[in-house]
């Protein structure tokens, strides 16, 4: 028998979380699984990355505010699509939870895969309260990092039983090393052979914190000239931050030096392109473009939160700075722009701990764990 699976998310769009579940959506056998996706505002193009079975796509088109309408809309929509199990991801899609009851779903799971600048550390006691509140209505939890479930087990109070910590896979095959010098991706003369580019991908959103990035690359130039020869800056992403990235490279006199091309979809290659990849967040639960990174051999440089640091090993797969340190950011570049033989090494301990912990089938399988043991429950509740 078909589970069909009903995941709700508050949009559907470029992001970790939405990589994750096209990876999954892909991953997880159509003949045991069916899935629906219920997007609370909207849902993008990013969908036609799922490719094994057709996932249908439904958008509420929720307006900001305290309005109860989009609930009795997803009500409706529960009853006609008739779920066998309900997956609402973070907390923007928590109070899904009440809607499912509501619509007489008794299988459900929420995950959570992060926290936004609003509340880095889940400390605020409102949004906490919700977690608490819709803890009966949730069968089980699914946390991407152990930092996240250890969270959850003692802040929202999480039986053990019901929670589960998955990492998130990454496909390794469309993630590799470069083989030899660097073909592609970049714009023709940006990087000669002997350059460093030191890249990163994402939302340039504010708990990202790229201007921390620029700044270190800024200041690092700044203090050693000499370095333009051969430093260089790629960062993949749009968002509010980028204009201010921008801005910061246009009053340094070092733009020249570093790309901004927006959202791109040839991310594959252009991660074959980097030589370090950086990532600055505030916060993180598991990041996928870090996985990607170490997949695609590269030495990250990253802050020392959340999940990060459990991705991350210093003097192994690349080096953790303190979330907002410039001047350490900027050290840190530094020590590989110096050393091209840490890049090598580093960046093959990246690849080889990526293919061992963190593969799509075992992610799969972990997953499937849970939902079989949500639906058995429902059956013999």
């Amino acid at each position: 028998m078909t589970a069909h699976i009903v995941h709700i998310v508050h949009r559907f769009d470029t992001g970790g979380m939405e990589n994750g579940m096209v990876n999954l959506f892909n991953a997880l056998p159509a003949e045991r699984y069916r899935h629906t996706v219920v997007a609370l505002t909207d849902y993008t193009d990013f969908r036609q990355r799922i490719v094994a079975q057709p996932v249908a796509f439904h958008a509420l088109h929720r307006p900001p505010g305290h309005g109860l309408a989009w609930m009795r809309r997803l009500r409706t929509l529960l009853r006609t699509l008739k779920p066998d199990l309900v997956h609402t991801r973070n907390l923007a899609a928590l109070e899904a939870q009440f809607v499912a009851a509501a619509a007489g779903v008794c299988a459900t799971v929420h995950g959570e895969h992060g926290r936004d600048v609003f509340d880095l550390h889940g400390r605020n006691w409102k949004y906490n309260l919700l977690r608490r509140a819709a803890r009966p209505f949730v069968s089980n939890y699914i946390a991407v990092s152990r930092d996240l479930e250890g969270w959850l087990r003692g802040t929202v109070a999480v039986p053990a039983r019901k929670l589960h910590q998955i990492y998130n896979g990454v496909d390794s095959a469309r993630f590799h090393p470069r083989a030899g010098t660097r073909t592609s991706g970049l714009p023709r003369g940006f990087a000669g052979p002997d350059a460093v580019v030191f890249g990163s991908v994402g939302r340039m959103a504010e708990v990202k914190d790229y201007p921390t990035l620029v700044c270190a690359f800024v200041q690092m130039l700044r203090q050693q000239p000499e370095r333009a020869a051969r430093a260089r800056l790629v960062i993949v992403g749009d968002g509010i931050a980028r204009a201010d990235c921008q801005r910061l490279l246009d009053e340094s006199g070092f733009a020249h030096l570093a790309w901004l091309p927006g959202e791109r979809r040839d991310i594959p290659e252009l991660m074959r392109a980097f030589d370090v990849f950086v990532l600055p967040s505030k916060n993180e639960g598991i990041s996928n473009t870090i996985l990607e990174a170490l997949a695609s051999g590269l030495p990250v440089v990253a802050t020392a939160v959340g999940g990060n640091v459990e991705l991350v090993e210093t003097g192994v797969n690349g080096m953790l700075v303190e979330a907002g340190d410039v001047a350490g950011m900027a050290q840190a570049l530094l020590g590989y722009l110096d050393t091209p033989a840490r890049i090598a090494e580093e960046g093959a301990r990246a690849r080889y701990g990526a293919e061992q912990r963190y593969s799509i089938p075992a992610m799969a399988e972990a997953y499937a764990a849970v939902y079989d043991k949500t639906l058995a429950g429902r059956r013999s509740a």
